[in-house]
Protein backbone atom coordinates (compact mmCIF):
# COMPACT_ATOMS: atom_id res chain seq x y z
CA UNK A 1 0.00 0.00 0.00
CA UNK A 2 1.23 3.11 -1.02
CA UNK A 3 0.56 6.97 0.51
CA UNK A 4 1.32 10.21 -0.70
CA UNK A 5 4.49 12.30 0.75
CA UNK A 6 5.63 16.03 -1.02
CA UNK A 7 9.05 16.75 -1.34
CA UNK A 8 11.11 20.02 -2.03
CA UNK A 9 13.63 20.67 -4.05
CA UNK A 10 15.73 24.19 -2.71
CA UNK A 11 16.21 27.46 -5.31
CA UNK A 12 12.93 26.91 -7.21
CA UNK A 13 10.64 28.64 -5.14
CA UNK A 14 7.17 26.87 -5.04
CA UNK A 15 7.88 24.84 -8.54
CA UNK A 16 10.20 22.81 -6.29
CA UNK A 17 7.35 21.47 -4.17
CA UNK A 18 5.91 18.05 -5.79
CA UNK A 19 4.52 15.00 -5.11
CA UNK A 20 5.94 11.24 -4.68
CA UNK A 21 4.80 7.99 -4.29
CA UNK A 22 5.27 7.09 -0.32
CA UNK A 23 5.51 3.44 0.75
CA UNK A 24 4.42 3.24 4.24
CA UNK A 25 7.63 3.31 6.24
CA UNK A 26 9.00 0.00 8.73
CA UNK A 27 10.46 1.51 11.83
CA UNK A 28 14.34 1.03 12.64
CA UNK A 29 15.54 0.44 15.73
CA UNK A 30 14.90 3.33 18.22
CA UNK A 31 12.59 4.93 14.74
CA UNK A 32 8.70 5.60 15.40
CA UNK A 33 6.19 5.89 12.35
CA UNK A 34 4.07 8.49 12.62
CA UNK A 35 0.39 8.52 10.71
CA UNK A 36 0.52 12.50 10.26
CA UNK A 37 -2.72 14.09 10.89
CA UNK A 38 -1.53 17.95 10.53
CA UNK A 39 1.34 20.08 9.23
CA UNK A 40 2.22 23.81 9.84
CA UNK A 41 4.56 26.06 7.86
CA UNK A 42 6.78 28.40 9.26
CA UNK A 43 8.95 31.02 8.25
CA UNK A 44 12.33 29.10 8.46
CA UNK A 45 10.16 26.61 5.48
CA UNK A 46 10.53 29.56 3.48
CA UNK A 47 13.93 30.33 3.74
CA UNK A 48 15.04 26.64 3.18
CA UNK A 49 13.09 26.76 0.18
CA UNK A 50 15.07 30.33 -1.10
CA UNK A 51 18.47 29.10 0.32
CA UNK A 52 18.79 31.70 2.90
CA UNK A 53 18.54 29.40 6.15
CA UNK A 54 21.60 28.53 7.44
CA UNK A 55 21.19 25.08 7.32
CA UNK A 56 21.11 23.61 3.53
CA UNK A 57 17.52 21.84 1.89
CA UNK A 58 18.31 18.21 0.56
CA UNK A 59 17.10 18.31 -2.30
CA UNK A 60 14.09 15.98 -2.63
CA UNK A 61 13.70 16.37 1.31
CA UNK A 62 9.83 16.08 2.83
CA UNK A 63 9.45 19.54 4.24
CA UNK A 64 7.86 21.19 7.37
CA UNK A 65 9.46 20.61 10.82
CA UNK A 66 5.86 21.24 12.85
CA UNK A 67 3.69 18.29 13.01
CA UNK A 68 1.50 15.87 15.12
CA UNK A 69 0.66 12.63 14.03
CA UNK A 70 -0.56 9.06 15.70
CA UNK A 71 1.73 6.41 16.01
CA UNK A 72 1.45 3.43 14.36
CA UNK A 73 5.08 1.33 14.41
CA UNK A 74 7.51 1.50 16.69
CA UNK A 75 11.46 0.05 16.27
CA UNK A 76 13.23 -2.19 18.31
CA UNK A 77 14.37 -0.87 22.06
CA UNK A 78 12.05 1.77 21.88
CA UNK A 79 10.39 2.88 25.12
CA UNK A 80 9.43 6.53 24.77
CA UNK A 81 6.30 6.00 22.42
CA UNK A 82 3.70 3.17 22.03
CA UNK A 83 1.21 2.74 19.35
CA UNK A 84 -1.92 4.71 19.28
CA UNK A 85 -0.03 7.38 21.28
CA UNK A 86 -0.49 11.21 19.68
CA UNK A 87 3.22 13.15 19.67
CA UNK A 88 4.80 15.57 17.73
CA UNK A 89 8.69 15.69 16.69
CA UNK A 90 11.76 18.11 18.35
CA UNK A 91 12.98 20.87 15.75
CA UNK A 92 16.45 19.06 16.04
CA UNK A 93 16.80 15.31 15.53
CA UNK A 94 19.13 15.02 18.49
CA UNK A 95 19.31 17.47 20.74
CA UNK A 96 17.70 16.34 23.94
CA UNK A 97 18.69 18.67 26.55
CA UNK A 98 21.83 20.78 27.63
CA UNK A 99 23.77 23.39 25.95
CA UNK A 100 23.41 23.03 21.80
CA UNK A 101 26.31 22.25 19.79
CA UNK A 102 26.89 23.33 16.28
CA UNK A 103 26.70 19.50 15.46
CA UNK A 104 23.40 18.95 17.00
CA UNK A 105 22.40 22.25 15.22
CA UNK A 106 22.83 21.25 11.71
CA UNK A 107 20.73 17.74 12.08
CA UNK A 108 16.75 19.08 11.04
CA UNK A 109 13.58 18.01 10.43
CA UNK A 110 12.26 19.35 7.01
CA UNK A 111 15.46 20.48 6.25
CA UNK A 112 18.33 17.15 6.16
CA UNK A 113 15.94 14.80 7.33
CA UNK A 114 12.68 14.24 5.63
CA UNK A 115 9.80 16.05 7.75
CA UNK A 116 6.04 16.36 8.28
CA UNK A 117 4.39 17.53 4.78
CA UNK A 118 3.22 13.71 4.47
CA UNK A 119 0.82 10.60 4.88
CA UNK A 120 3.92 9.42 7.05
CA UNK A 121 6.51 10.56 9.23
CA UNK A 122 9.68 8.88 10.17
CA UNK A 123 10.88 10.24 13.70
CA UNK A 124 14.23 8.86 16.30
CA UNK A 125 12.82 7.85 19.06
CA UNK A 126 14.89 10.52 21.05
CA UNK A 127 12.87 12.99 18.82
CA UNK A 128 9.13 12.00 20.08
CA UNK A 129 7.27 14.23 22.22
CA UNK A 130 4.02 13.89 23.38
CA UNK A 131 1.77 16.71 23.14
CA UNK A 132 -1.33 17.92 25.27
CA UNK A 133 -4.25 15.85 25.20
CA UNK A 134 -6.86 19.24 25.17
CA UNK A 135 -5.25 20.55 21.85
CA UNK A 136 -6.52 19.87 18.05
CA UNK A 137 -4.43 18.42 15.86
CA UNK A 138 -4.14 21.72 14.15
CA UNK A 139 -3.12 23.48 17.42
CA UNK A 140 -0.58 20.01 18.30
CA UNK A 141 0.56 21.01 14.75
CA UNK A 142 2.11 23.97 15.78
CA UNK A 143 4.36 23.75 18.82
CA UNK A 144 7.21 22.68 17.57
CA UNK A 145 9.16 26.24 15.85
CA UNK A 146 7.23 29.30 16.41
CA UNK A 147 6.02 27.83 20.27
CA UNK A 148 9.04 26.65 21.11
CA UNK A 149 11.56 29.72 20.14
CA UNK A 150 9.24 31.91 21.83
CA UNK A 151 9.10 29.73 24.92
CA UNK A 152 13.18 29.13 24.83
CA UNK A 153 13.85 33.11 24.23
CA UNK A 154 11.34 33.53 27.46
CA UNK A 155 12.15 31.16 29.82
CA UNK A 156 16.26 31.21 29.00
CA UNK A 157 18.44 31.45 30.77
CA UNK A 158 16.16 32.73 33.62
CA UNK A 159 12.07 33.30 32.95
CA UNK A 160 10.63 37.27 33.45
CA UNK A 161 9.60 37.10 36.98
CA UNK A 162 6.25 37.83 37.92
CA UNK A 163 5.35 41.34 37.24
CA UNK A 164 8.02 42.10 34.97
CA UNK A 165 7.57 43.70 31.47
CA UNK A 166 8.11 41.77 28.27
CA UNK A 167 7.97 43.82 24.99
CA UNK A 168 7.18 41.80 21.66
CA UNK A 169 7.70 43.03 18.61
CA UNK A 170 6.18 41.42 15.55
CA UNK A 171 2.59 40.04 14.80
CA UNK A 172 3.93 36.79 13.06
CA UNK A 173 3.25 32.92 15.26
CA UNK A 174 6.47 33.92 17.57
CA UNK A 175 4.95 37.23 18.68
CA UNK A 176 1.85 35.96 19.40
CA UNK A 177 3.13 32.77 21.20
CA UNK A 178 5.49 35.21 23.17
CA UNK A 179 2.18 37.31 24.30
CA UNK A 180 0.70 33.77 25.33
CA UNK A 181 4.36 32.59 27.42
CA UNK A 182 4.85 35.90 28.67
CA UNK A 183 1.11 36.10 30.22
CA UNK A 184 1.51 32.54 31.72
CA UNK A 185 4.93 33.62 33.59
CA UNK A 186 2.78 36.55 35.04
CA UNK A 187 4.40 39.41 32.76
CA UNK A 188 3.08 42.30 32.12
CA UNK A 189 3.21 43.08 27.73
CA UNK A 190 3.92 45.60 25.92
CA UNK A 191 3.31 44.87 21.82
CA UNK A 192 4.40 46.54 18.99
CA UNK A 193 2.18 46.00 15.29
CA UNK A 194 1.01 47.51 12.57
CA UNK A 195 -2.47 47.75 12.54
CA UNK A 196 -5.49 48.54 14.77
CA UNK A 197 -6.83 45.60 13.80
CA UNK A 198 -3.93 43.53 15.25
CA UNK A 199 -3.59 45.79 18.37
CA UNK A 200 -7.39 44.46 18.80
CA UNK A 201 -6.38 41.11 18.30
CA UNK A 202 -3.54 41.47 20.52
CA UNK A 203 -5.64 42.82 23.18
CA UNK A 204 -7.53 39.88 23.11
CA UNK A 205 -4.89 37.22 23.37
CA UNK A 206 -3.26 38.97 26.53
CA UNK A 207 -1.40 42.27 25.57
CA UNK A 208 -1.60 44.46 28.35
CA UNK A 209 -0.31 47.45 25.71
CA UNK A 210 -0.30 47.77 22.50
CA UNK A 211 1.67 50.60 20.27
CA UNK A 212 0.77 51.01 16.50
CA UNK A 213 4.30 51.78 15.00
CA UNK A 214 2.43 53.23 11.93
CA UNK A 215 0.50 55.87 14.05
CA UNK A 216 3.70 56.01 17.07
CA UNK A 217 6.97 55.21 14.76
CA UNK A 218 9.27 56.19 17.35
CA UNK A 219 7.41 52.89 19.53
CA UNK A 220 10.97 53.09 21.80
CA UNK A 221 9.58 56.10 23.55
CA UNK A 222 6.07 55.06 23.67
CA UNK A 223 8.00 52.23 25.58
CA UNK A 224 9.91 54.35 27.86
CA UNK A 225 7.03 56.72 28.56
CA UNK A 226 4.68 53.34 29.46
CA UNK A 227 7.33 52.09 31.99
CA UNK A 228 7.94 54.89 33.76
CA UNK A 229 11.21 55.66 31.93
CA UNK A 230 13.12 52.37 32.80
CA UNK A 231 12.47 50.20 29.53
CA UNK A 232 11.13 46.37 29.14
CA UNK A 233 12.66 44.03 31.41
CA UNK A 234 12.63 41.57 28.42
CA UNK A 235 12.58 41.88 24.85
CA UNK A 236 11.15 39.43 21.99
CA UNK A 237 12.26 40.93 18.66
CA UNK A 238 10.42 38.47 16.14
CA UNK A 239 11.04 40.88 13.37
CA UNK A 240 15.10 41.01 12.94
CA UNK A 241 17.78 43.25 12.39
CA UNK A 242 15.28 46.41 10.60
CA UNK A 243 13.52 46.44 14.21
CA UNK A 244 16.34 45.73 16.73
CA UNK A 245 18.02 49.52 17.29
CA UNK A 246 14.65 50.32 18.42
CA UNK A 247 14.12 47.18 20.93
CA UNK A 248 17.42 48.01 22.25
CA UNK A 249 16.19 51.72 22.93
CA UNK A 250 13.37 50.39 24.40
CA UNK A 251 15.07 47.67 26.88
CA UNK A 252 15.68 48.62 30.50
CA UNK A 253 19.22 48.30 32.14
CA UNK A 254 20.55 45.22 32.47
CA UNK A 255 17.33 43.61 30.91
CA UNK A 256 17.53 40.98 28.26
CA UNK A 257 16.77 41.37 24.48
CA UNK A 258 16.15 38.10 22.37
CA UNK A 259 16.01 38.41 18.53
CA UNK A 260 14.37 35.76 17.02
CA UNK A 261 13.45 37.82 13.68
CA UNK A 262 15.07 36.85 10.08
CA UNK A 263 14.63 39.87 8.49
CA UNK A 264 17.86 41.60 7.70
CA UNK A 265 18.44 45.14 8.46
CA UNK A 266 17.40 47.82 5.69
CA UNK A 267 20.15 48.40 3.26
CA UNK A 268 22.22 51.75 4.39
CA UNK A 269 21.58 50.80 8.04
CA UNK A 270 24.39 52.65 9.85
CA UNK A 271 26.66 49.90 11.70
CA UNK A 272 28.73 50.24 14.95
CA UNK A 273 27.70 49.71 18.19
CA UNK A 274 24.02 47.96 18.54
CA UNK A 275 23.91 48.47 22.30
CA UNK A 276 24.63 52.19 21.74
CA UNK A 277 26.27 52.37 25.00
CA UNK A 278 23.30 50.01 26.84
CA UNK A 279 24.26 47.92 29.89
CA UNK A 280 21.94 44.53 28.16
CA UNK A 281 22.20 41.30 27.25
CA UNK A 282 21.78 41.06 23.42
CA UNK A 283 21.34 37.30 22.32
CA UNK A 284 20.29 34.78 19.18
CA UNK A 285 18.39 31.65 20.04
CA UNK A 286 18.12 28.51 18.17
CA UNK A 287 14.81 27.43 18.99
CA UNK A 288 14.95 24.91 21.60
CA UNK A 289 16.05 21.12 23.00
CA UNK A 290 13.63 18.30 23.66
CA UNK A 291 13.21 19.39 27.33
CA UNK A 292 12.33 22.58 26.69
CA UNK A 293 9.75 21.40 24.05
CA UNK A 294 8.55 19.41 26.80
CA UNK A 295 8.58 22.20 29.50
CA UNK A 296 6.70 24.28 27.32
CA UNK A 297 3.42 21.82 26.77
CA UNK A 298 3.70 21.27 30.44
CA UNK A 299 3.08 25.26 31.08
CA UNK A 300 0.41 25.57 28.17
CA UNK A 301 -1.71 22.30 29.74
CA UNK A 302 -1.74 24.20 33.49
CA UNK A 303 -2.45 27.36 31.65
CA UNK A 304 -5.24 25.69 29.01
CA UNK A 305 -3.46 28.22 25.95
CA UNK A 306 -4.23 27.68 22.50
CA UNK A 307 -2.34 28.50 19.91
CA UNK A 308 -3.54 31.19 17.60
CA UNK A 309 -4.23 29.21 14.15
CA UNK A 310 -5.28 31.55 10.79
CA UNK A 311 -5.89 28.96 8.44
CA UNK A 312 -6.24 25.63 7.71
CA UNK A 313 -5.86 24.42 4.58
CA UNK A 314 -6.15 19.95 3.34
CA UNK A 315 -3.00 17.96 2.34
CA UNK A 316 -3.72 18.22 -1.71
CA UNK A 317 -3.52 22.31 -1.11
CA UNK A 318 -0.03 22.56 0.21
CA UNK A 319 0.96 24.62 -2.37
CA UNK A 320 -1.76 27.34 -1.86
CA UNK A 321 -0.85 26.99 1.87
CA UNK A 322 2.99 28.07 1.36
CA UNK A 323 1.49 31.18 -1.42
CA UNK A 324 -1.02 31.77 1.82
CA UNK A 325 1.31 32.21 4.49
CA UNK A 326 3.92 34.50 2.10
CA UNK A 327 1.10 36.71 0.31
CA UNK A 328 -1.66 36.74 2.90
CA UNK A 329 -0.52 38.29 6.13
CA UNK A 330 -1.56 35.89 7.97
CA UNK A 331 -2.11 36.09 11.83
CA UNK A 332 -1.20 33.03 13.65
CA UNK A 333 -0.10 29.36 12.12
CA UNK A 334 -0.96 28.49 8.54
CA UNK A 335 -1.54 24.55 9.18
CA UNK A 336 -2.01 21.48 6.55
CA UNK A 337 -4.40 19.03 7.68
CA UNK A 338 -4.23 15.51 6.52
CA UNK A 339 -7.28 14.29 8.34
CA UNK A 340 -9.93 12.44 6.15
Amino acid sequence: MNAIAYQMDPLRGLAGLSTRTQEIPVAGPHQVVVKVRAASINRRDIMLMEGKYPVTMRPGVVPLVDGVGEVIAVGDGVTRARIGDRVTGTYFVGWVDGPQTQALGSQQYGANHDGWLAEYAVLQEESVVHVPAYLTDEEAASLTCAGLVAWAGLTKPVPPSPGATVLTVGTGPVGLFAIQHAKMLGARVISITSSPDKAERLRKLGADEVIDRKQTPDWENAVLDLTGGDGADHVIDAVGMITLPKSIAAAAYNSQVTLIGAFPAPAGAPTGDPLGGKYLALRRVAVGSRTDLEDMNRALAEHGVRPVIDRVFPFEQAAEAYRYFEEGDPFGKVVISLRS
